[in-house]
């Protein structure tokens, strides 16, 4: 099961009752990221909370009404400020030790007409087992912005959603040398989620104001007609991969040879897990496509429970194998068909559960 929260009211309204009846998540999250940043990045919590704080100015120029909500979230939850900023800006982080070689995994898909009838896109997201206690399912109602439904991890506000004007967004982690002090990347999925259409969401991410590098699977629909496209976001800029046969797909690893000419991917396993994923998933959605067939929600259960390449799975189980740093499992599975503003959820891995709407 996740803990459902339904936020409205001003930002720090919002912010404050998802740390008041989110405190526990919250709480399990700071417990998760002190300990990771010190263990893989030799980072301790102090010298985390002043990183997060480079990105301070940018996030007051972007948006103050990110600011609002953190402020929110920290006094809700009873800790600072700078505990909730540092959360949010997890993945920059993550990237400013010594060791940079942890990063989340998942595999993402989106699909859209000819082969569909429906704007729908989804993915496993893969990370510590330690965070399933961390996920909350959020609903937002916010003044001037569209509404929100979000799969989040406790105390961070942008993540893994979609919205009533038929945007959504799936979240591809990306390992790279840089990162500058500019918008942290889950900031930018929820300014994604604030945007009423796939225009205004581009220009909130483009022209290196995102921090870090990753790739953002954007979808958006109205009524039966829509679009899905990779979105490769980095401190120099951006790449968007359009799909040429009605289906995109994302992994781990860089795509766009722009970025990847001045950036260096330093995800150590993308030949034997990024990459298989990644071919395994379109083998996955061409088969079933040359059969004539629509993809519907339940083609992405069926895709997202593979196990093929196990332990390294779509559907991922911890490799023991491996070192710790990169040991991760699927944490949860979403769909999202942006046509009906329906979404479906599973805790755990697919071949596990089952997928509940919410």
């Amino acid at each position: 099961m996740i803990k459902k929260l339904y936020l409205q009211g001003t930002y720090k309204e919002i912010g404050k009752k998802h740390g008041l009846e989110g405190k526990k998540e919250v709480l399990n999250s700071l417990e998760t990221y002190e300990k990771l940043f010190y263990e893989y990045s030799q980072i301790g919590w102090r010298e985390a909370r002043e990183l997060a704080m480079k990105h301070i100015e940018a996030i007051s120029k972007y948006d103050i009404d990110l600011i609002e909500e953190m402020e929110g979230v920290a006094i809700g939850a009873g800790v600072d400020f700078e505990d909730i900023l540092a959360l949010n800006a997890r993945s920059e982080i993550a990237l400013s030790g010594k060791y940079t070689k942890f990063s989340d995994g998942c595999t993402a898909i989106g699909v859209m007409p000819p082969i569909s009838s429906s704007i729908i896109i989804g993915q496993n997201w893969d990370w510590k087992s330690t965070q399933t206690e961390s996920l909350l399912y959020l609903e937002i109602e916010q003044s001037e912005k569209p509404s929100i439904k979000m799969v989040t991890e406790g105390g961070i506000i942008g993540k893994i959603g979609l919205n009533s004007a038929g945007v959504g967004v799936c979240l591809n982690a990306l390992l790279t040398d840089k990162k500058s002090d500019q918008i942290p990347i889950h900031l930018g999925l929820r300014s994604i989620l604030n945007s009423f259409t796939h225009s205004e969401a581009i220009l909130r991410i483009d022209n290196g104001l995102m921090a870090s590098t990753a790739n953002f699977l954007i979808g958006s629909a109205d009524s039966q007609n829509g679009m899905v496209f990779n979105t490769e976001v980095s401190p120099i800029g951006i790449h968007i991969e359009e799909s040429i046969n009605g289906f995109v797909v994302h992994t781990n690893h860089i795509c766009s040879s722009f970025i990847k000419s001045r950036l260096i991917d330093t995800n150590e396993r993308i030949k034997e897990d990024s990459m298989v994923r990644m071919k395994r998933a379109k083998q996955l959605i061409e088969h079933h496509i040359s059969q004539n067939k629509r993809v519907a929600e339940n083609n992405f259960k069926e895709w997202f429970s593979d196990q093929f390449n196990y332990p390294d799975s779509i559907n991922h189980f911890i490799n023991e194998e491996i070192p710790p740093h990169r040991r991760m499992e699927t944490i949860f599975s979403i769909i999202m068909n942006l046509s009906t503003k329906k979404m479906f959820l599973c805790v755990g891995k697919p071949s596990e559960g089952v997928y509940m709407e919410i």
